[in-house]
């Protein structure tokens, strides 16, 4: 794949996860209590964490907010490090946790629309904690695998 096509790729799957986020934000967590493969993951999850947590725990919530944002900041990551090459990894990173952060920001504030949610600022310190932790890790991911090149003699790959 060209170059060009690793960046327009790199932007879409971005777009594409931060509609998905949209779509979750979109509903209560009632909206998945009933049938279906999402009703029966959060249900098996929670499940799993009402011995450990309490029958009362939101700790799913806040577990499908990190991961959410967790995948949104090793997406970016790449995205703007492919848009801006050159730039040290930290700066990526930096990068990365302020753009998700932001769309954070305009989650929690679309989710005060929608009925059965509210704007919380603990869920957008837990989105920014993810996309964080995800853009940390793509850049170690990132800078490790061009160690490695390196050492094979094949120069690093974006």
């Amino acid at each position: 794949m060209t170059q060009r096509g690793k960046l327009i790729l790199s932007w879409v799957l971005v777009a594409l996860w931060a509609a998905l986020i949209f779509f979750m934000s979109a509903h209560a967590g009632s909206d998945f209590s009933g049938t279906g493969p999402l009703a029966a993951v959060k249900g098996w999850l929670v499940s799993l964490a009402a011995p450990a947590f309490g029958e009362d725990s939101d700790i799913v919530n806040v577990a499908a907010h990190f991961c959410e944002y967790l995948v949104f900041g090793m997406l970016l990551s790449r995205a703007v490090r492919l848009t801006v090459p050159g730039r040290p990894h930290w700066w990526g990173v930096l990068a990365a946790m302020a753009l998700a952060s932001a769309y954070g920001i305009t989650d929690e504030l679309h989710q005060a629309f929608v009925p059965g949610r509210l704007c919380d600022p603990a869920d957008w310190l837990t989105d920014t904690l993810g996309a964080s932790l995800g853009a940390t890790l793509a850049a170690i991911l990132v800078r490790g695998d061009g160690r490695r090149e390196k050492r094979d003699g094949r120069g690093p790959s974006q």
